[in-house]
C-alpha cells in the first residue's frame, strides 16, 4: 500500500500524545496519531489517573468517610453498596474522557489510526493489521508505560493483580496485601481500606514516599494506620504460597525476609512501571533505550535520533499526566521551531490521592537544609481554620518553606482535604518568584482553606523573628 506522508506522526493517545498532536496541528502541521488500543486516552484515561481517582471519590462517598469528623457520624460502608456501585461512576468518567479526546483530535483535523505502530525505517511506520503505512518528517513517541511484573507473582491468577488489572475486579476483597509503598500502592491501599478491606502494605524501604516532606509523611502514615492499614516496612517478599497451604480461603501467604508471614485473599503488586517500547521497532532506527524500556531524551525531549521525540511516561520520571501534557507540547515546539513554549516549568506539582490526599511543590524543608539554603517554615492547621472546622478536617495542614532573608517561597506542602487544589496557590507564587509579601497582601475568601496561606506566612515570620532573637 502506498504510504501517506505527514509532517508529524504521533504514537500514543495519552496526555503527551494528545497534547503534542494538538500543539503541532494548531500551528498548521499535518498530523496523524496512531493508537494501539481500541480506546483513546492511554493509561491516564483508562487504567490509571482518572479511573483510580474516580474510584477514590466513589469509595469516600460509599464509605461515608468524609463525614467522619461531623458530629460523630460513623464511617461505615453503605449496606446496599455493590461492586457495580463502586465501578459505575468510574466507567462513566472514562467514557466521557475518551469522547473529549476524540473530539479534540477531530477539531484539530488530526487523522486517527488504530493499531500497533512499528518503525520499518527512520521515517516510516506501519499500523498493525490495517495495511496503513505512514511516513513523516517528525515522530513523537508517547506510548506510555505499563506495570512492571516481578517474580514470583502469578499474574493472571484471579487473586493476583497489577495496578492496571485491579480495576477489573469483580468483588471488593475482604483482605488485600499491597506490595509496594510508592504513590500507586499507597493510593490503592487507602481506597480499599475505606471500603472496609483489611489491607497490609509491604514496602522494602524504611519510609513511605521519601520525596515528600517528613512531616507530611508522618501524618499520612498515621492517618492511614487509623484507616486500618497495617504497615510492614523495610522487609521483602521471599516466597509466595497459594491455595490449601494458606489459611485464608482462596488466598495467599507471603513469606518475608524477616521470617514473618502475611496472608490475604488478594494481592496487588505495585512495583513500578515499564516503558511501552518493546513492539515499536526502535532498534531498527537506532533509538537508544534505557532502564525498563524507557527512552532517554534531552531537555527538548528529543531522542538520540534528531527527528524522533518522546514524551510522557515512556521517558520515565516524573511520570505525571500533568507533566506529560507539557512535555508533549514542548517537544513539538522544539520540533517545529514554535516559540510558544521553550522549557518545562521550573516547579512541578505532585498530587498523591491517598486518604487523606497530599500535595507538594518545590523544596522540602529537609532538602533545602541539605543544600545549605537558609530557610524558615510556617504551618497552618486546618483544625484552626473555619472551613476546616466546617468540613471536619482535624488533621490537615499547610506547610510553607521560605528562603531567607527575602522570604521567597521555595516549597509548599499540604495534607488534607483539597490538598491537590490548594497547592496551586503556592505553585503560582513560586513560578512568579513571590513569597511572604504576596500572601500577606492578598485578601482570601472567608471561610476557605486558602486562608491558611496567610496564617502559615504569619507563622513563618514568627519563626524568623525567633531566629533573629537568638543571633
Amino acid at each position: 500500500m502506498k504510504s501517506t506522508h505527514y509532517d508529524l506522526v504521533v504514537i500514543g493517545s495519552g496526555p503527551a500524545g494528545e497534547k503534542g498532536a494538538a500543539q503541532a496541528a494548531y500551528f498548521g502541521k499535518r498530523v496523524a496519531l496512531v493508537e494501539r488500543e481500541a480506546h483513546l486516552g492511554g493509561a491516564a484515561a483508562n487504567t490509571g489517573t482518572l479511573p483510580s481517582k474516580t474510584l477514590r471519590e466513589t469509595a469516600l462517598y460509599l464509605s461515608g468517610f468524609r463525614q467522619r469528623g461531623l458530629y460523630g457520624i460513623e464511617a461505615n460502608l453503605r449496606e446496599r453498596a455493590t461492586v457495580q456501585d463502586f465501578l459505575r461512576r468510574e466507567r462513566a468518567v472514562k467514557h466521557t474522557e475518551r469522547e473529549r479526546i476524540a473530539a479534540n483530535l477531530h477539531r484539530h483535523n488530526i487523522d486517527l489510526f488504530t493499531g500497533a505502530a512499528t518503525f520499518t525505517d527512520s521515517h516510516t511506520v506501519t499500523v498493525g493489521d490495517t495495511g496503513a503505512t505512514l511516513s513523516a518528517d517528525t515522530f513523537l513517541v508517547a506510548t506510555g508505560s505499563r506495570p512492571f511484573r516481578p517474580e514470583p507473582y502469578p499474574f493472571g491468577d484471579e487473586c493476583v493483580y497489577d495496578s492496571d488489572e485491579i480495576l477489573s475486579l469483580e468483588r471488593i476483597p475482604e483482605s488485600l496485601i499491597v506490595v509496594g509503598g510508592g504513590v500507586i500502592g499507597c493510593e490503592y491501599a487507602c481506597l480499599f481500606a475505606a471500603l472496609g478491606t483489611q489491607v497490609t502494605l509491604i514496602e522494602t524501604r524504611p519510609q513511605l514516599l521519601a520525596f515528600l516532606d517528613d512531616e507530611i509523611v508522618a501524618v499520612l502514615q498515621e492517618r492511614m494506620t487509623q484507616l486500618g492499614i497495617r504497615f510492614v516496612m523495610g522487609d521483602t517478599v521471599t516466597e509466595l504460597i497459594a491455595g490449601e497451604n494458606c489459611q485464608t480461603e482462596g488466598g495467599y501467604t507471603l513469606s518475608l525476609a524477616s521470617g514473618a508471614n502475611v496472608e490475604a485473599q488478594t494481592i496487588l503488586v505495585a512495583a513500578g512501571r515499564i516503558g511501552n517500547t518493546d513492539t515499536l521497532g526502535l532498534d531498527t532506527i537506532g533509538v537508544t533505550l534505557g532502564k525498563r524500556g524507557q527512552i532517554p531524551v534531552d531537555t527538548r525531549f528529543c531522542t538520540n535520533v534528531p527527528h524522533v521525540f518522546a514524551a510522557g511516561d515512556v521517558v520515565g520520571n516524573p511520570a505525571l499526566a500533568s507533566a506529560a501534557m507539557e512535555q508533549g507540547r514542548l517537544a513539538m515546539c522544539h520540533a517545529f521551531g514554535i516559540a510558544y513554549k521553550q522549557a518545562m516549568p521550573t516547579v512541578l506539582p505532585y498530587g498523591i490521592y491517598t486518604i487523606p490526599e497530599a500535595s507538594a511543590a518545590g523544596e522540602t524543608e529537609e532538602d533545602a537544609v541539605a543544600k545549605g539554603i537558609p530557610v524558615v517554615v510556617g504551618r497552618a492547621r486546618f483544625a484552626e481554620n473555619a472551613r476546616g472546622q466546617i468540613i471536619g478536617d482535624e488533621h490537615g495542614f499547610l506547610k510553607l518553606v521560605f528562603r531567607v532573608p527575602d522570604m521567597t517561597l521555595i516549597g509548599c506542602h499540604i495534607i488534607g482535604e483539597q490538598a491537590s487544589e490548594l497547592v496551586h496557590i503556592g505553585l503560582t507564587a513560586m513560578m512568579a518568584g513571590q513569597g511572604a509579601d504576596l500572601f500577606l497582601q492578598t485578601c482570601y475568601n472567608y471561610p476557605t482553606l486558602s486562608e491558611t496561606y496567610k496564617y502559615a506566612t504569619y507563622d513563618a515570620l514568627g519563626d524568623l523573628a525567633r531566629q533573629k532573637g537568638k543571633e
